[in-house]
């Protein structure tokens, strides 16, 4: 048990780390048999959202994207989204402008016996369009799995390895990516740009900068990182 009144969570104008002890579970709307966790949204000051989904076996979610494209990866289990059937490590990109129809599937267990649920981790952002350029066209639907995406050394290290799961086009407006560290391997200089980061730690640990600050980071941690916050 934690200590009472203890915890990684930290919350600024700049970055905020949100550790799992602090999670509290929610309700979104079209969505049922699923626990919500809303870890950044436009109260904090982001202009995207993130949240967790964990679904019963038999939960799903239906609705509009409207004018925002989401992003849905299985954490964990396993879901169909708008007629792809994923698995852990899978994932799937809407368009703004159309529905998602997204269902748990059902564990098969030991003896046949079925059961556990499905984690998602979802990116939902406002598309912005690029007027009178055909490039401003939204991708349309696709869905993959991050195995089969080739890693990428960043800036020639080896030992930080880049996937890149959504098209590095202007037309795509998000970038979703998933960066793996060796121990020992860091960013090569302090970061600062105009781009807004949101992020959860799928496994492992380590040291992270948020502005002047050091926070140790673990498994589970969400982060999000305003424009020009150096880290």
């Amino acid at each position: 048990m934690t200590r009472l009144g203890l915890t990684r969570t930290i919350v600024k104008s700049s970055y905020a780390l949100i550790a799992p002890d602090g999670y509290v579970g929610s309700a979104l709307p079209g969505w049922s048999k699923c626990k919500a966790i809303v870890l950044i949204s436009a109260t904090l000051g982001a202009r995207f959202s993130q949240y967790l989904l964990t679904l019963d076996a038999d939960g799903r979610g239906e609705g509009e994207t409207a004018g925002d494209s989401w992003f849905f990866f299985v954490v964990a289990g396993s879901a169909t989204i708008n007629g792809a059937a994923l698995t852990q490590g899978g994932f799937a990109y809407l368009p703004p402008g159309g529905r998602y129809a997204v269902s748990a599937q059902a564990q098969a267990g030991a003896g046949g016996a079925t059961g556990g649920g499905t984690t998602l981790l979802v990116f939902r952002k406002a598309y912005e369009t690029l007027p009178g350029r055909e490039s401003s066209e939204a991708p349309r639907f696709f869905s993959g799995h991050e195995q089969n995406v080739a890693e990428a050394p960043f800036l020639g290290d080896p030992h930080a390895r880049l996937k890149v799961l959504i098209p590095d086009t202007p037309a795509a407006d998000m970038a979703i990516n998933i960066f793996t560290y060796d121990p020992g391997a860091t960013l090569p200089f302090v970061e600062t740009h105009v781009m807004e980061h949101g992020m959860l730690f799928l496994t492992g640990g380590g040291i992270y900068r948020l502005d002047a600050d050091w926070h140790p980071v673990t498994t589970g941690d969400a982060i999000w990182i305003a424009p020009y916050c150096p880290q």
